[in-house]
């Protein structure tokens, strides 16, 4: 009997800890994914209107992308932590 309340103590803790990963990871991707679309649109929309300066905007818009991004890898590694450290 106590050997089924601790597995029960247990599951309910996995289960708690499941359910915040998933909710750290869902919430977290959502701006990173709008972010980098903004980005991307509003520098093809700089490259539509000048052509001309494609060599200037795409390595800035490549670094914005990537700074975005990490907005993403922070909410996966807060989640990794939350599964299997604590």
């Amino acid at each position: 009997m106590l050997f089924i309340l601790l597995f029960l103590y247990y599951m309910d803790i996995l289960a708690a800890k499941v359910i915040a990963a998933g909710l750290c990871m869902g919430i977290g991707s959502i701006a990173p994914a709008i972010a980098e679309g903004m980005v991307a649109s509003k520098a093809m929309e700089a490259i539509g209107r000048n052509p001309a300066v494609s060599d200037k905007i795409i390595p800035n818009m490549v670094v914005a992308m990537a700074i975005c991004e990490s907005t993403g890898i922070y909410a996966l590694v807060i989640s990794l932590i939350i599964l299997f450290a604590v």
